[in-house]
């Protein structure tokens, strides 16, 4: 580890020039005591820190002092493929990994590109996360990871969104970050076929049975790598299996499609609320009335859930079928007018 950290000093000091020490420490995530025994180690190695007092001081290696210590380990090349989600890998417990294969490649780099790639992350930042969204807990994400890449059963306490518990041995084949939530793709039926190898295929041969399930992390109360490994099936692709399942589950929740009269404000709100659903609903829209208004046609989920979804846009849009939806709509909203009126 002291080795790495060392390794990681330089090429910080190499990049970027005169750093103090707490900056030093703040990327290296050390305190200030170790960054001085660090500095001290690297002189004793006969690397030429120079250490300059001042409010513009600060530690810096000597004009034309350049390491070509910048070969890529295993983890840090694997890494690498995590450069544009920074938050990913510190969950993946990856952070330190990536930061020092980030700082390797800049140092094997012509000085120019190597500016090039700095101008760039100074001016481009991903974020992963939905808005208003807090980061969902993954304290279980590390283990998971690990029997993911080291292909061995893992053995969970799993919580589903109804609060139901089960107990679960799965072949976790991939992980997927969506939106900021992380989700693992399983196997959770015995072994993987070896024919169930054509890309996306999520059913057994011949009985149809979906086979492969996904997890939302967060919900893992236990999780436990085994020491049984499995053999993952030919040719299985995750992204897309991850495509064929959303589609499933987005033909699974919206049960019907809704008529719904909607205003200008309505229709500035339905791509907010509803996402694509209510992105493709507009781009069907009928003509606009003499107020504005149009009529679209919305897939929406199940009466329970559709009517608090559709109440989101107040007085901005009408129901007007199907009748039992529109009916459920209007009795909600007696229901609220009453409970209103009494205080």
């Amino acid at each position: 580890m002291r080795a790495d950290r060392l390794l990681s000093l330089l090429l910080l000091l190499q990049n970027r020039g005169r750093m103090t020490a707490a900056e030093l420490a703040a990327e290296l995530e050390v305190s200030l005591r170790t960054v001085y025994r660090d500095v001290e180690a690297l002189g004793a190695a006969g690397v030429p820190v120079r250490s300059e007092r001042g409010p513009d001081g600060g530690y810096s290696l000597m004009d034309g002092y350049r390491t070509r210590l910048t070969g890529l380990n295993d983890a840090e090349a694997e890494s690498l493929f995590l450069a544009g989600v920074p938050g990913a890998a510190r969950e993946l417990g990856l952070g330190a990994v990536l930061a020092t294969a980030q700082l390797k490649l800049q140092a094997a780099l012509p000085p120019g590109l190597a500016d090039r790639t700095r101008r760039l992350q100074d001016r481009f930042h991903l974020d992963a996360a939905a808005w208003f969204r807090h980061t969902d807990p993954v304290p279980h994400l590390a283990s998971v990871a690990r029997a993911v890449w080291e292909q061995r059963t893992l053995r969970v306490h799993y919580r589903a969104w109804n609060g139901a518990a089960a107990h679960r041995e799965l072949l976790p084949l991939g992980l997927v970050l969506k939106s900021g939530i992380w989700y693992v793709v399983a196997w959770t039926d015995g072994p993987p076929p070896a024919d169930a190898a054509r890309p996306g295929d999520t059913t057994s041969p011949g009985d149809g049975t979906v086979r492969t399930r996904t997890y939302r992390i967060s919900r893992l109360v236990h999780a436990e790598t085994t020491d049984t490994p499995f053999e993952r099936p030919a040719g299985f692709d995750l992204a897309a299996c991850w495509e064929e399942s959303s589609r499933r589950l987005e033909a699974r929740l919206h049960h019907t499609t809704a008529r719904l009269r909607i205003s200008p404000r309505a229709q500035r709100l339905l791509p907010m609320q509803f996402g694509a659903a209510g992105s493709q609903a507009l781009e069907g829209a009928g003509p606009p009335d003499h107020e504005g208004w149009v009529l679209v046609d919305l897939p929406v989920e199940a009466p329970a859930v559709a009517v608090g979804d559709l109440l989101r846009l107040g007085t901005e849009a009408e129901v007007l079928g199907p009748p039992g939806l529109r009916a459920a709509v209007a009795r909600t909203a007696s229901e609220l007018a009453e409970r209103y009126a009494a205080t």
